[in-house]
């Protein structure tokens, strides 16, 4: 994928600037990401600090749009400011293709980190952002569940393989398959916030019975709490009475993990991926555009309070 030009209008929404402060740090038609970055740095229009954030995208049911909402959602946080890793957990390599690359170009995947102990460094490849690098995947990586199997610790190699680099980064982001196996698991233990997109249907309950299920099961057998899990409905539908009233049962019996915003259905948004481009390149007006940056709005003030908690319980305890 060719690298975006942005507006002079999107670059001072993303900096929060005017656009007289914009024109007299660099004036120009259109604005490269190089160009963007080399403003933030300029006019230190950096975002608030989060912390080191990994963030894990899963469901075990298939069809919720998880790797599109995951790839626009990195790819919107490094827009914005972060410094972002995205990391492909799925041998079809879907969230590879969203950014516009192909899997199988790579020589090494994950797979050559947890399996034969490459450092992660050696896997991450550059983007068209400068602030937003990804692990690409390919078919190799389906026989990752097997080759962990015997292995001492099997449950924490991504977790481990994080410390060489997690410092580079404001946010890991995780699109992982839908399916449970000791991949998803290494991703769960590594995780600090678990992102769930569901369909407003009820076949959505199951799944995410099951995965609350695994949840609880980490936290009592491995000791590993999760700090946020946030229900995301997806590709919503409101003129179809059945999604309304999944939405109601979802908003019953999840309240405390729901979101409040919907991610709508959105024929531009299923288009961009299809075309290997995160929405916000494709059509940053869209509906599937403004719901997720709404949904980020949401999610954002959350973890900057999280961090900020830590650096306080930090300063006492020193």
């Amino acid at each position: 994928m060719e690298a975006p030009t942005y507006t002079a209008k999107q670059v001072a929404e993303v900096l929060g600037v005017t656009p007289k402060e914009l024109s007299g740090a660099l004036k120009k038609d259109l604005y490269t990401p190089d160009d963007v970055w080399e403003l933030r740095t300029t006019l230190q229009k950096f975002p608030a600090p989060i912390g080191h954030r990994r963030q894990l995208f899963l469901n075990f049911k298939g069809g919720t749009g998880k790797t599109s909402l995951s790839t626009s959602y990195a790819w919107r946080l490094a827009e914005l400011g972060y410094a972002v890793l995205l990391i492909d957990l799925d041998s079809q390599g879907h969230s590879t293709k969203c950014l516009g690359y192909e899997g199988e170009d790579y020589e090494k995947t994950l797979q050559d980190v947890l399996v034969r102990k490459a450092p992660l460094s050696q896997v991450i490849q550059k983007s068209t952002l400068p602030n937003l690098d990804f692990i690409p995947s390919n078919l190799s990586m389906s026989t990752v569940d097997l080759a962990l199997m015997p292995m001492a610790g099997r449950e924490f190699k991504l977790r481990n393989a994080l410390k060489e680099v997690e410092s580079r980064y404001d946010v890991v982001v995780f699109d992982a398959p839908p399916s449970f196996g000791l991949l998803n698991l290494n991703a769960l233990m590594a995780a600090s916030d678990l992102f769930v997109p569901v369909l407003a249907d009820f076949l959505s309950f199951h799944g995410l019975k099951l995965l609350f299920e695994t949840v609880q099961s980490l936290e009592e057998d491995l000791n590993h709490v999760l700090d946020h899990v946030f229900i995301v409905v997806n590709s919503f539908n409101a003129t179809f009475k059945l999604a309304k009233e999944a939405l109601e049962a979802l908003q019953t019996h999840y309240p405390e993990y729901l979101l409040p915003t919907i991610i709508r259905q959105c024929t531009k948004f299923a288009q961009a991926a299809s075309e290997g481009r995160p929405v916000f390149v494709a059509d940053p007006t869209s509906k599937g555009a403004t719901d997720i940056q709404a949904m980020i709005d949401n999610v954002l003030p959350r973890m900057v309070a999280a961090a900020a908690r830590r650096g306080a319980e930090a300063t006492r305890a020193g």
